[in-house]
């Protein structure tokens, strides 16, 4: 597989998102943080049904933009990248970011889509707007591991799934990422 290492867009674009995550310097998302705060409290705690639960209520919270037309766009855009429609998705996101551009899922999803195209150039771009909003975004910050991961950067694949893991600690498919490049990157310094 051939590297997005020396595509220059790419490069810029994944340095500063991966400085901003791990500076967490952005600025706060737009819902409610107290709420959220607490939210992200119950995935730390020990109660894994809980943490569950936290997550799904992190997932609408973030999925609400507080209008209903906003809210109908993302829809339109998460279902049509279910039925492989990844053309007319980003058409939904993208009107979705023109009139809510400080919406971070609207980002985030958009950045969903190009990952589903391949487009990891403007995938990371909307990571890094995703980030710039909710520097808590677990689901894009594994998305840029993924990114990385598929884009032959190990290192920087496990930085960003552990990132994630810390956020979302009982996240089972960023545990099995995160061992799965424990163990690659043991294999590569033997």
């Amino acid at each position: 597989m051939t590297s997005l290492a020396n595509c220059p867009i790419f490069r810029f674009a994944a340095t500063i998102a991966l400085a901003l995550l791990l500076a967490n310097s952005a600025p706060a998302q737009s819902q409610d943080i107290q709420d959220l705060d607490a939210l992200f409290e119950q995935l730390q705690g020990e109660d894994s049904a809980a943490a569950a639960l936290a997550e799904q209520q992190i997932f609408d919270a973030w999925s609400d933009s507080g209008s209903a037309s906003m809210n109908l766009l993302l829809y339109r855009g998460r279902r049509a990248m279910q039925t492989g429609e990844f053309d007319e998705a980003i058409e939904h996101l993208s009107a979705l970011i023109d009139h809510a551009p400080e919406f971070a899922e609207g980002w985030n999803a958009r950045a969903t889509a190009y990952f589903y195209k391949g487009e990891f150039a403007l995938s990371v771009s909307d990571i890094f707007q995703t980030l710039a909003r909710n520097p808590r975004h677990y689901g894009a910050i594994s998305g840029l591991g993924m990114i990385f991961e598929r884009s032959d950067e190990p290192e920087r694949a496990a930085e960003a799934y552990g990132h994630a893991l810390r956020l979302n600690p009982h996240n089972q498919g960023l545990q099995i990422s995160v061992e799965r490049l424990k163990r690659k990157l043991d294999e590569l310094t033997y």
